[in-house]
């Protein structure tokens, strides 16, 4: 099997799809093998917890610095013979302590059209600037900013009167979609399924 691990830092909504897709696909011989989260009140816990799925829980401010942070995550990680990682709704970093542990097995999902706004405020800057469509990114990770190697891409039309509490469920079920279609392309590549 080859086992995964998702780092989220919310409500957990694509941490849910993937695992419930992945159970879905016994024949790709995958499987989450925990979730890594850094806020201790996340809704994403107990969605780990209903799927009996280990989780590490930790704040970067229980640590010296982030590097600290990442070494204690990365030890947790070959503890649970981790593979691959899968950010779904993280929002740090990730700085080269994992990137050199994991090179190129690090992908992220990016609720815009990458290069286009990158950052947490994407669904925004896209309103703001007045575009007419934005949508979907998953990417692999590398030490810049929502920056890596695109993987896919979906776009979403953005509607006359849009706002983010309209457009952002709309991004949400591309996601959704898209997310696991794109995880099954980077296993790929890496070789980590047939």
């Amino acid at each position: 099997m080859t086992r995964l691990a998702i780092f989220a830092s919310g409500t957990g909504t694509n941490f849910q799809t993937l695992q419930e897709k992945i159970q879905e696909h016994p024949e790709l011989g995958i499987e989450v093998g925990c979730l890594i989260c850094d806020q201790p009140k996340a809704v994403v816990i107990e969605k780990a917890a209903s799927f009996g799925i280990p989780t590490w829980v930790h704040s970067v401010k229980e640590f010296t610095n982030k590097e600290e942070y990442e070494e204690a995550i990365l030890q947790y990680l070959r503890d649970q013979k981790i593979d691959f990682i899968l950010l779904a709704g993280y929002m740090k970093i990730v700085t080269n302590v994992l990137l050199d542990a994991y090179p190129h097995k690090i992908i992220n999902l990016h609720p815009a059209l990458l290069p286009a706004f990158p950052g947490r405020t994407s669904i925004e800057d896209a309103l703001a600037y007045g575009v007419k469509v934005t949508g979907v990114t998953v990417h692999y990770v590398d030490a810049g900013i929502d920056s890596g190697p695109i993987i896919a891409q979906e776009p979403v039309r953005i509607l006359q009167g849009d706002t983010f509490e309209t457009l952002a469920p709309r991004i949400h079920e591309v996601e959704h979609e898209l997310y696991f279609k794109s995880m099954e392309v980077a296993l790929r590549e890496q070789g980590l399924v047939g």
